[in-house]
């Protein structure tokens, strides 16, 4: 077969094409696999492979740390353009309408996303051992595969939808919320112990004893840092037990209350406002003045990357060095931390009960095992297949080659505009207006408060060197600064 010459520069798609006929191979023997390698790529070119999320939320991030939260909006519907939208699309759209005040918007964005992550829920309940073994998939591509959330995200997901709720006033939605919260984590709790079983048998079945400690230039330590390795898990989280003892507290379920704040104190341990919130609930209430959380929330999510570390692998009776690629967690640097804030003029201590990022670094460590597994096995398939393809059609190893290391690299997807640091103080307030400063590293902001109910939750929202704050009672005061003011005229 003899291709007709056309007119074509030295990086034509065609000349590309046709030098892949040559006279000297046999047309059949080299066609199939070669079509059938280049078309996997043509085919994955246009999937979730190719996609830098990354990338996307950087840019997204950039104009919400500038509180141009409609410009942010915009890039976030321009980068998902598709009819069937995923999971994380829900995710960054809510966490965006609720920063910019529109709280009907982000509880029906997150209403959509809770409804995905209930389908999986249902998934695993109906069959957990068909569905570990269609996630345990040796074939498939971490990044390739349809975005599930991690297991801190779905809980996060209700605990943040019980806060817009709270934002309003509506403590028994938000004990519906709370209460969800509770059964996923138990759905949750029950898959990952089968699922950490299955991996391991599976690791011992394939022969693989790598663990990430050997893994050569990897930051292990991030992975056994104190606050990683202090978690229970990577999905509980001492806030939202901590919110779920206020909410039922709220109400007059004190013997639903103490259950929550004493869970919140476990995962916590040595910290008084969390030990004091079980001492308070029996005390009877002193005077007329309300209760007040004021939960401010500050910073991103990190960010995932991929990072290539070179293993040793048997393919074929050899041992071959091969650079093969394993996700890292890089935190989030637009926002200054603070412990302070002041309440008409006094300052008080804040204290932390949540990190997404010492969460997120939990959820790598206790998934590494599994990623390890199956992008070695993976890779040991292919190195043994790319070999067989080679002594029979060196054209067509090298296109499988080529799909290969277009596939190549770890799942770099995650909830990028979820608040990093989640702190909080509790307060006793007169009914009327109060003012909240935060500190200049965020912008030195000042938000009046209107307290008029007895318990109240009030949420602030800290990202660069903007603050937010949405519902009935709280309204952030317009700065006078000029560079203030210019920041949210940027494009």
């Amino acid at each position: 077969m003899r291709p007709t010459a056309l007119p074509m520069g030295p990086n034509s798609p065609t000349r590309t094409r046709l030098l892949l006929f040559r006279e000297d191979v046999p047309p059949m023997a080299f066609r199939a696999p070669t079509l059938i390698a280049l078309s996997a790529v043509t085919l994955l070119s246009g999937c979730s492979a190719f996609r830098n999320y990354d990338s996307e939320l950087a840019q997204t991030n950039q104009q919400l740390a500038s509180g141009n939260v409609d410009a942010a909006l915009t890039l976030l519907e321009k980068n998902n353009t598709g009819k069937d939208k995923d999971l994380l699309y829900y995710f960054e759209k809510g966490e965006l309408l609720r920063a910019k005040g529109d709280l009907s918007g982000s509880q029906n964005a997150w209403t959509s996303a809770d409804q995905v992550v209930g389908k999986w829920e249902d998934a695993v309940k109906l069959d957990t051992d068909k569905y570990l073994a269609q996630f345990g998939s040796f074939l498939v591509n971490d990044k390739v595969r349809r975005y599930e959330g991690y297991d801190y995200e779905k809980v996060m997901l209700t605990t943040q939808m019980a806060l817009n709720l709270l934002a309003v006033n509506d403590f028994d939605g938000a004990r519906t919320a709370i209460k969800k919260t509770h059964e996923r984590e138990a759905v949750i709790a029950d898959l990952r112990d089968k699922e950490y079983l299955k991996s391991e048998e599976q690791a011992e079945k394939e022969g693989v004893k790598t663990q990430y400690k050997d893994l050569q230039g990897y930051p292990v330590a991030s992975l056994d840092a104190p606050e990683v390795v202090s978690l229970k898990n990577s999905y509980q989280s001492a806030f939202s037990h901590y919110l779920a003892g206020f909410v039922y507290e709220a109400l007059g379920e004190k013997d639903l209350a103490a259950p929550g704040y004493r869970k919140a104190a476990e995962l916590r341990p040595n910290t008084p406002l969390l030990e004091q919130a079980l001492v308070n609930l029996d005390k009877p209430a002193k005077d007329e003045d309300s209760d007040i959380l004021i939960v401010v929330q500050s910073g991103l999510a990190p960010s995932r990357d991929s990072i290539r570390v070179p293993l040793p692998l048997p393919i074929s009776n050899n041992i071959v060095i091969t650079p093969l690629s394993f996700p890292i967690i890089k935190p989030d640097t637009s926002t200054a931390t603070f412990a302070q804030i002041g309440v008409d003029g006094q300052q008080l201590n804040l204290t932390q009960l949540n990190s997404t990022t010492a969460m997120s670094r939990r959820a790598l460590r206790d998934d590494m095992p599994g990623i390890i597994l199956r992008t070695t096995v993976r890779a040991i398939t292919r190195g043994v297949a790319q070999k067989k393809i080679n002594e029979t059609n060196p054209l067509a190893g090298l296109a499988v080659g080529i799909s290969s290391a277009v596939l190549e690299g770890a799942d770099t997807r995650t909830w990028r505009t979820l608040p990093d640091n989640t702190q909080v103080v509790r307060l006793r307030l007169k009914k009327g207006e109060h003012r909240v400063t935060l500190p200049s590293v965020v912008g030195g902001s000042v938000v009046k408060v209107t307290v008029d109910q007895r318990y109240q939750v009030i949420t602030l929202r800290a990202v660069g060197n903007q603050v937010f704050a949405s519902g009935v009672a709280a309204h952030v005061i317009p700065s006078v600064n000029p560079t203030a003011v210019a920041s949210l005229k940027q494009p």
